[in-house]
C-alpha cells in the first residue's frame, strides 16, 4: 500500500467496508475495485460537471486493471435526483445488464452518491457499488455511512434507503477543480463535526479553515480524515440512527432542509451553504432557550461568515415567515410520533437531540430572525 494513503474502516462486521484517503487515486482507482468483482466489468456514473476532469481517468485505470467499463453522463444538480432521474439511471443499468454481484462506481458529488446508492439498493432487489466522491462535501460526509436517496416534492432525502457501499474511495486532489462555492459547501461539513462533540477539532476549523479553502493541501488532508474517522465511529455505532447517536450527524439539517424546500432545491442555495445557516440557526435557538451561551452562538456565525457561508435567514436568501419554515421542518423524515428531534446544543462541541420543543416555538423563533 502506497504510504501516502492513509485507510480507514467503517467497522459493521460482515458489511464492514475500506475507506481510502490519498491524492492521485483517482488515477489508480481500478487497482483498488478490481479484486472486488465477479466478472471483469463495471458501470461507471457521473455528471456533465465531473465527467470532462475525470472519467478518461477513470475508465483508463480500469482498462488499465482489465476491467471493461460503460458509462453514464447525468445532469449535475439536484435535479436528477429525482424520479426522472432515478428511473434513468436504474433502466440503463438494467440495459446494461447490470447483475447482483456487480459493483457500480459512483463518481462525482453527493447528488451523484445518494443517486447511484439508492438505484443499487433497488435494482435486482441491491447490487454493490463503490463512492469515489468529488466535491468535499461528499469526501467528508455523503459517501460515507450508506444513507442513500432522491428528493420529492415535499421534501429532501424522503425517499430512500440504507445502503452501504463497498469501498469509498477519497482523492483530495480532486478538490482542485471544485468552484469556490462548492468547496464552502462542503467545508460547512467538515465545521459539523467540530460543532457536534469535538469543540477542539471547531478550534482547529478557526484556526485552518481559510487555509483549507485558499487551498492548504495539508489542511485538507487532516480535515478529510479526521471528519471521515468521526462519521465512520458514528455510524458504526449507529448505522440505521436507532439511536440518537447518527441522529447527531443532523445538526443543522433540520432547519437547513427547511431553507433549501423554501428556495427550491436549487442553485441559490447549496446544501451545505444550508447546513452552515442551519448549524447557526440551531445555536442561536439553542441560546434563546437558555441552553446554549450566546457567546458560543456568535462564535459559530462569526466562523461562517469569515469564511464566506451564511449564517442567518437573509445570508441564505430566504425572507419567508415561521410558519412556512415550520410547516417545511413538518415534512422531516425524523419526525417521531408527530415530534420533530431538533439537534440542539448546550455550548460548542456539546450537541444533543431533544423533541421538547414544538414547531410553534421553532416558529416563533424563526419570525425573530427574519429582523436580523
Amino acid at each position: 500500500m502506497d504510504a501516502a494513503m492513509q485507510r480507514l474502516t467503517v467497522d459493521l462486521g460482515k458489511r464492514s467496508y475500506p475507506i481510502l484517503i490519498g491524492d492521485g487515486l483517482i488515477g489508480d482507482i481500478g487497482a483498488h475495485v478490481a479484486p472486488l468483482l465477479k466478472r471483469p466489468r463495471t458501470m461507471i456514473v457521473t455528471d456533465a460537471h465531473v465527467a470532462p476532469h475525470y472519467l478518461a481517468a477513470v475508465e483508463a485505470s480500469f482498462a488499465k486493471a482489465g476491467v471493461a467499463t460503460s458509462s453514464l453522463i447525468l445532469d449535475p444538480g439536484e435535479g436528477s435526483k429525482s424520479w426522472a432521474g432515478l428511473a434513468r439511471l436504474t433502466e440503463w443499468l438494467i440495459g446494461e445488464g447490470v447483475e447482483r454481484s456487480d459493483h457500480v462506481v459512483a463518481l462525482g458529488g453527493g447528488v451523484i452518491g445518494d443517486l447511484v446508492g439508492f438505484a443499487c439498493a433497488i435494482v435486482k432487489r441491491g447490487c454493490a457499488f463503490v463512492q469515489v466522491p468529488t466535491t468535499l462535501l461528499a469526501q467528508v460526509d455523503s459517501s460515507v455511512g450508506g444513507k442513500t436517496a432522491i428528493n420529492v416534492a415535499a421534501g429532501k432525502n424522503l425517499i430512500g434507503s440504507f445502503h452501504q457501499p463497498a469501498l469509498v474511495v477519497i482523492d483530495p486532489a480532486t478538490l482542485a477543480t471544485l468552484p469556490r462555492r462548492e468547496l464552502g459547501a462542503g467545508y460547512a461539513e467538515v465545521v459539523k463535526y467540530g460543532l457536534i462533540d469535538d469543540a477542539d477539532f471547531f478550534a482547529w476549523c478557526e484556526a485552518h479553515g481559510a487555509a483549507l479553502l485558499a487551498g492548504d493541501g495539508a489542511a485538507r488532508h487532516h480535515a478529510i480524515a479526521h471528519s471521515v474517522a468521526a462519521k465512520a465511529r458514528i455510524v458504526a455505532a449507529d448505522e440505521r440512527e436507532t439511536q440518537d447517536v447518527r441522529a447527531l450527524l443532523n445538526l443543522g439539517h433540520s432547519f437547513g432542509h427547511a431553507l433549501e424546500a423554501e428556495t427550491g432545491y436549487s442553485d441559490k442555495l447549496l446544501h451545505g451553504e444550508a447546513v452552515a445557516a442551519g448549524m447557526a440557526l440551531a445555536h442561536r435557538f439553542s441560546a434563546a432557550q437558555g441552553l446554549c451561551p450566546a457567546a458560543d452562538a456568535a462564535r459559530v456565525a462569526a466562523h461562517l461568515a469569515a469564511v464566506g457561508l451564511p449564517h442567518d435567514l437573509s445570508g441564505a436568501g430566504v425572507d419567508a415567515d415561521g410558519e412556512t419554515l415550520a410547516a417545511h421542518m413538518a415534512h422531516d423524515k425524523k419526525v417521531r410520533g408527530g415530534k420533530l428531534p431538533l439537534i440542539l446544543t448546550r455550548g460548542i462541541g456539546q450537541s444533543f437531540v431533544t423533541d421538547a420543543y414544538g414547531l410553534d416555538k421553532v416558529a416563533a423563533f424563526l419570525d425573530g430572525e427574519r429582523g436580523r
